[in-house]
């Protein structure tokens, strides 16, 4: 008989992956989404897995959902990637991020206790923890700083999901996964920000890219190798805590003249600094070492820097060149609104 899974957040881009990486194990998947007035599935469409999910409308605000979907999909193994999960957007609404991002994973884990307890539970837990630290590389053990209300939020998230674990006796465990991209990924976030503006620029529609804080690093990883790791945390005999990272750092500077030189551009000629896009308080430097991983769950990155830039904006090019022609496609950046016309309150903040 197979397994049967229940992903939160399916319609995201680690919950698409996900989803396609347990489908092809063999997996009866079951994805949770919330019930938007526009349908968001273009990710699972785009994966051509959009008819292989069981989809179930879910809020992690809502007890009542975590519980039916429990009930619906009796799963073995359940991955909460249900989020906020843009730091930017924390700032703005930093009471949701808390109520969704840290006690949605509360009322999900009483629903488990309550309805499935001997299901194995992934929480997905961030490097945003460790926020500015002095210690670097970040491993299971270093100490956490959050810098920002997402983070605060996860680090609630991270502590119930150990209270559980030690309370309970539920096979719980927390991924601190670093920042990890794709093609997939949302264009809220600096990276896909980027390859779209490039691949934009590059065919003529578009003149310039706006960013904030360019020397910020982060430990930047590919998202298809993430989920892999996600998978093999809860096929180990006992519940660990693992971070994931490429143990490289690298800033948003050099992604940025990366992207614009694989497309043959100079990145000079195109990029401006904007104060809208820098947050209250950013976290400077983020490093992993996945030492462990490694060890217990025999894990590693197979996708480097380099090659993840590269994906992105050939991947960009690629869907923009398509749109031009008129072909259409699940995608997310046609409708995509230009972030100049979006104001936000947390630029608005005294330096």
């Amino acid at each position: 008989m197979s397994k049967r899974a229940l992903i939160t957040g399916t319609t995201g881009q680690d919950g698409a992956y996900l989803a396609k990486f347990l489908t092809e194990k063999g997996y009866e998947v079951y994805g949770t989404y919330r019930r938007l007035s526009t349908p968001n599935f273009w990710r699972l469409q785009y994966l051509n897995i959009f008819d292989q999910i069981q989809l179930i409308p879910c809020d992690l605000l809502d007890s009542d959902s975590l519980s039916e979907a429990l009930k619906i999909s009796n799963p073995d193994e359940i991955y909460n990637l249900a989020a906020q999960s843009f730091v930017g957007a924390s700032f703005e609404q930093p009471t949701s991020s808390g109520e969704i991002t840290g006690l949605g994973v509360t009322r999900l884990l009483e629903s488990v206790r309550q309805s499935c307890p001997n299901a194995r539970v992934y929480q997905a837990s961030t490097s945003e923890l460790y926020g500015n630290n002095i210690w670097a590389p970040q491993t299971e053990v270093t100490p956490f700083a959050p810098s920002s209300p997402y983070a605060a939020a996860k680090l609630y998230a991270y502590y119930i999901t150990e209270i559980y674990r030690e309370s309970y006796g539920l096979f719980a465990c927390n991924g601190i996964l670093f920042n990890h991209e794709s093609p997939l990924r949302g264009l809220e976030f600096v990276t896909r920000k980027i390859t779209n503006a490039v691949a934009k620029i590059k065919l003529g529609l578009e003149t310039e890219l706006l960013l904030g804080n360019m020397d910020a690093k982060r430990d930047w990883g590919y998202a298809v190798d993430f989920v892999k790791a996600m998978w093999l945390m809860l096929q180990q005999d006992k519940p660990m805590n693992f971070v994931i990272a490429t143990n490289e750092a690298h800033s948003v500077f050099e992604f940025v003249e990366k992207a614009f030189s694989h497309a043959n551009l100079d990145y000079r000629d195109f990029t401006i600094s904007d104060e809208r896009f820098f947050r209250p308080c950013d976290v400077e430097h983020l490093c992993g070492d996945y030492s462990k991983a490694k060890k217990v769950l025999g894990w590693e990155p197979e996708v480097r820097f380099d090659e993840l830039v590269k994906l992105m904006v050939d991947t960009d090019l690629e869907r923009w060149t398509r749109a031009k022609a008129g072909e259409h496609f699940p995608w997310d950046a046609f409708n995509y609104p230009n972030e100049n016309r979006i104001l936000s309150r947390t630029w608005k903040i005294d330096r």
